[in-house]
């Protein structure tokens, strides 16, 4: 039997996923220790209250809770002209050269990114801009000149003294934390470890995947006495996690891109996991190990496939034809084609739109914090919980949930999960 969804989310309202999120609603910082955020608990249109700290009583023996180690990088770098002026750079993804986020990072003395420019009309074209960095007796000199300009972007290379050093470490002199806009606020000294996971491993985002913001050694202890299993993916985010929906539907939307790294181990523990129980800790999470799915839907359909074929679009999950196959045979395809092609880690792009009516490939529920309005990240939720999405947000805010980045939490079951014996 061939297989395509009854309805494709392009033609989505995005008018329809809306509430009203009162500004004091939204937490400007995080609580003092990251596990007393509050957990709302929804299985089967039942809504419980509790913290983070007994998430551990809500997951099945043996569960596997699937984590983003990316950390966030210290992407914001201001430079102030000679006349007084400041112009801020905010360094999005690596420029096409690199292979990844990773290669690019491990740079030395020079590297080319993608960023977005504010003052860029006071940036004459030519103009080298400089900035000074003296710390620990150590001096950083770091420039940057416009070389490209794309659509939205600029491509900008950056080059800087001492050469030894690599951009993470240069980043790490020289630049800041970039907190989500709708703090309204500058980052501070906190922000440097709270704006992180504490598993956070490797560099590459622009923004923390937030979901994983309330684990604790405490919560790992628990998880672990209960023989709940932690595996990592990589998702690097990308600053178009904030980007809103300005289209009144989804079909003139472009979903942004976003960097993936999965190890064979992984994928591996997946499919050991069919078939018991698989949470994703934060939308990263989800927007990966779903994408593995599909990835091993186009290896298995499309024999042949490159490596640099396997990104998965905005739309591929929606309009490839394909026999239904389990979850376990999707993965498994996508394990055997790692192996042929001898490649040991999946490194690609991901476009993946999780919106209405997708149902859960790999994963059977989320621990996510609670969204914006009009959001992607709304609609992701939605396709989980369906309608009773607005259920659970008008009892979290009936509830003095906090909402946002450093907010509250909810532990979301997906009671339709699609699984094909």
């Amino acid at each position: 039997m061939r297989f395509l969804p009854l309805m494709h989310p392009k033609n989505l309202s995005i008018a329809d996923y809306t509430y009203h999120l009162p500004n004091e609603r939204i937490a400007i910082y995080p609580l003092p220790e990251r596990d007393d955020s509050k957990l709302l608990v929804y299985e089967s249109g039942k809504i419980t209250t509790s913290t983070y700290r007994n998430v551990d009583k809500f997951l099945p023996a043996e569960t596997l809770l699937v984590f983003n180690n990316t950390k966030v990088v210290e992407a914001r770098l201001l430079f102030q002209k000679p006349t007084g002026g400041v112009i801020e750079i905010f360094c999005l993804e690596p420029d096409d050269e690199y292979r990844d986020i990773t290669s690019a990072m491990l740079q030395n003395g020079k590297v080319r990114w993608k960023c977005m420019v504010g003052g860029a009309s006071k940036w004459k074209h030519g103009m080298v801009l400089q900035k000074v960095i003296n710390e620990n007796d150590s001096e950083v000199v770091l420039n940057a000149v416009i070389v490209g300009r794309l659509t939205d972007s600029f491509i900008i290379e950056l080059s800087w003294q001492p050469e030894e050093l690599s951009f993470a470490e240069m980043l790490h002199f020289a630049g800041l934390i970039p907190l989500p806009p709708y703090l309204h606020r500058n980052a501070e000294e906190e922000d440097k470890s709270r704006y992180q996971t504490l598993y956070a491993q490797k560099d590459g985002s622009v923004a923390a995947p937030t979901a994983g913001l309330h684990f604790t050694d405490t919560v790992f202890a628990k998880l672990a006495s209960k023989h709940i299993e932690k595996e990592f993916i990589t998702l690097h985010v990308g600053a178009g996690t904030f980007k809103p929906v300005k289209s009144e539907t989804m079909e003139e939307h472009d979903m942004h891109a976003e960097f993936i790294d999965v190890s064979i181990a992984a994928i591996q523990n997946l499919i050991n996991h069919t078939g018991k129980t698989i949470v994703a800790v934060g939308t990263t999470s989800l927007r990966t190990i779903e994408s593995l799915f599909w990835m091993g839907v186009k290896v298995i359909t499309r024999p042949g496939t490159l490596p640099e074929e396997l990104t998965i679009t905005q739309w591929e999950p929606y309009e490839i034809e394909f026999d239904r196959m389990t979850t376990k045979d999707a993965l498994q395809g996508l394990l055997a084609w790692m192996n042929k092609n001898s490649i040991k880690r999946l490194i690609t792009k991901t476009h993946i739109l999780i919106a209405p009516p997708y149902r859960l490939k790999v994963a059977n529920g989320i621990i996510t914090n609670f969204h914006q309005p009009q959001s992607t990240l709304l609609l992701l939720v939605s396709s989980i919980v369906q309608e009773d999405w607005k259920k659970i947000y008008q009892y979290a805010m009936e509830n003095e949930f906090r909402f946002l980045s450093y907010g509250d939490g909810c532990l979301l079951w997906d009671n339709s999960k699609e699984e094909i014996e």
